[in-house]
């Protein structure tokens, strides 16, 4: 079983049915998803969740600086942070947002120690601002932040998939379902399941990653009582 998580999630399920922006209702039904998961755990969950909804780099910051479109997505994932944060906390689940670029008047700025501190006092910690440098994905935040508060492991959420095929399932039916695999395997069938420098960075360190359907019920609730959902990553 799992002590420490953990969570990423994409931007995309904060928002309209068209993808974008921010949805209260919508962003409200994943907090108590996650929530409702938590009940009963003993698990520290802490969770970075993306900006795509709001801002893409390389589509929305055409003909801008790349860093600075960067930057601009990092923001975005504040928002969405805040956004999460207001819909778990009234839910009742103390939560704290924590960025790497500082932004006192609404976050908390990314100390580690803090952060594990948190974590301890039963929080859910909202990482946001990505790791603070542009040029690198909210995947690489993931891998980054939970080898720094110590997670066992990185949750890789996804919509209406279950897990890693040999190919993508939404355009190929025969595509296979992959149980288990080694973060070696992944890099070299080049399997899409998070960013190279990230998953890289997972191998090195040995950090297992779970790719799973987060709006599966149950499957949260699976995953934190210590059960196989998904598919596992794992040297």
């Amino acid at each position: 079983m799992f002590k420490r998580v953990l969570l990423k999630l994409s931007g995309e399920f904060l928002a309209n049915e068209n993808g974008f922006g921010i949805n209260p209702e919508t962003t409200a039904q994943l907090a108590r998803r996650i929530i409702t998961a938590l009940e009963g755990s003993d698990v520290e969950l802490a969770v970075v969740i993306g900006g795509g909804n709001l801002w893409r780099g390389a589509r929305n910051g055409q003909g801008m600086d790349p860093a600075t479109a960067d930057y601009i997505g990092m923001l975005g994932t504040v928002m969405n942070a805040m956004a999460l944060q207001d819909a778990m906390e009234r839910c009742g689940k103390p939560t704290r947002v924590m960025t790497a670029i500082q932004m006192a008047a609404v976050a908390e700025p990314y100390i580690r120690r803090r952060a594990i501190r948190h974590l301890e006092k039963g929080r859910v910690v909202i990482l946001g601002g990505g790791n603070g440098a542009p040029f690198f994905t909210t995947d690489t935040t993931s891998t980054l932040r939970a080898l720094e508060i110590g997670a066992d492991v990185v949750l890789m959420a996804k919509n209406a998939v279950d897990g890693v095929y040999d190919s993508d399932p939404r355009k190929n039916p025969d595509a296979k379902f992959i149980e288990q695999a080694t973060h070696l395997e992944v890099v070299e069938r080049r399997l899409e399941v998070m960013d190279a420098t990230a998953l890289t960075l997972c191998m090195d360190k040995n950090l297992p990653i779970v790719v799973f359907d987060l709006f599966q019920d149950g499957n949260l609730e699976r995953l934190f009582r210590g059960e196989r959902v998904g598919t596992l990553i794992q040297s």
